[in-house]
């Protein structure tokens, strides 16, 4: 059975140019609209506590035009980011946009960018019950990981219902040599395959671009994608919904050739 390979625009970056200003321009739920228009199947917004570029404030409405237009929103975010200043925590905001995916992501407060997946020897134990809270609230979780075999068995064992494989090595690799691409794309294809071994679902995202995102489709049972930052930097000469369609077509190119039952 195949099924459509989702591609999820990540907003972070159009909330940058946003914040550069005191205005409401560009205007986040206009470009909601825009990618989904153009081939978007969701809508990614990663909120941190210093409120860089997605704010809170930004979270329930984007979950609202998710909903409002039939399609998922994933939020991205470190589960024990705790209430600071006008940001009220991750978890806060996660009870109440309840979004249809809840991405976890292992990063500092003072982080320019996530950077590596959980290390679940040391979090396991505490984010067992967030995930369970989390599932409660109606959202399937998915947790950043590196392709580390024995890391995703731990995945499944905290009740996780997806992966979502951190590509940053990948495109590092890519941007290198061919060769380095192979090696590094070889440990995430064994990654998913042991994933999906264990009945996880597998997304992916970090630096994909139009030039290395064509090979990392073809990795097993792969889901979803999550884009943000070089679509957005594609759209300076593409224009927005220019840069969505490139990248939604590459993904309409390939499908997943197993639909797991966690969804």
């Amino acid at each position: 059975m195949s099924g459509t390979l989702a591609l999820s625009v990540n907003l972070n970056k159009v909330a940058l140019l946003r914040n550069a200003r005191t205005d409401n321009n560009p205007d986040l739920l206009d470009f909601a609209d825009i990618a989904l228009d153009a081939g978007a199947a969701g809508l990614t917004a990663h909120p941190r506590p210093d409120q860089r570029h997605i704010r809170a404030s930004d979270i329930l409405p984007l979950a609202t035009k998710a909903r409002e237009r039939g399609v998922e929103f994933n939020m991205e975010g470190n589960p024990f980011c705790e209430a600071l200043g006008d940001y009220p925590g991750f978890l806060e905001l996660v009870r109440g946009a309840k979004p249809a995916q809840c991405t976890l992501v292992p990063d500092a407060n003072n982080q320019l960018t996530s950077d590596h997946g959980f290390n679940l020897n040391k979090d396991g134990g505490k984010l067992e019950p967030i995930i369970a809270e989390l599932k409660q609230l109606g959202c399937r979780v998915s947790l950043f990981m590196d392709p580390d075999l024995d890391q995703i068995g731990l995945a499944a064992g905290v009740g996780a219902d997806r992966i979502e494989l951190y590509t940053g090595p990948y495109a590092l690799a890519f941007s290198q040599s061919s060769s380095a691409a192979d090696a590094v794309f070889k440990q995430h294809c064994d990654a998913a395959e042991h994933a999906h071994s264990l009945g996880l679902g597998i997304n992916a995202g970090h630096d994909l671009n139009l030039a290395n995102l064509k090979q990392y489709c073809r990795l097993p049972k792969l889901a979803e994608v999550s884009i943000g930052h070089a679509l957005t930097a594609d759209a300076l000469r593409m224009g927005f919904a220019g840069a969505v369609r490139a990248y939604a077509d590459i993904c309409a190119e390939t499908g997943i050739d197993a639909v797991l039952t966690n969804g």
